[in-house]
């Protein structure tokens, strides 16, 4: 049950504000989602496009024990989708 609240945001316990990281023209935001101990890795992805900012959710199975661990993994993980998929991640 915990896992669906944190998936849609009822947890609140995501990580605390952080710079965007900057990839081929997107907005990676790491989103690390607390679970217990563990780190799950999600991030935000964004890009404008056509004047209108388009927006993904990135989340993972992958879980770290370190906040700063999942940071770096969430953002390491949208650059990889961003490479092998590009634009069409708003699909």
């Amino acid at each position: 049950m915990s896992f669906f609240k944190n998936l849609f945001g009822g947890g609140g316990n995501r990580s605390p504000e952080v710079e965007p990281v900057t990839h081929k023209g997107f907005r990676i935001t790491p989103t690390p989602i607390a679970e217990g101990n563990t780190f799950r890795i999600s991030a935000t992805v964004e890009k404008e496009i056509e004047g209108e900012t388009r927006s993904h959710t990135l989340i993972r199975a992958d879980t770290l024990q370190g906040r700063e661990a999942a940071e770096e993994a969430s953002v390491s993980k949208a650059k990889q989708v961003i490479d092998e998929q590009g634009d069409r991640i708003f699909r």
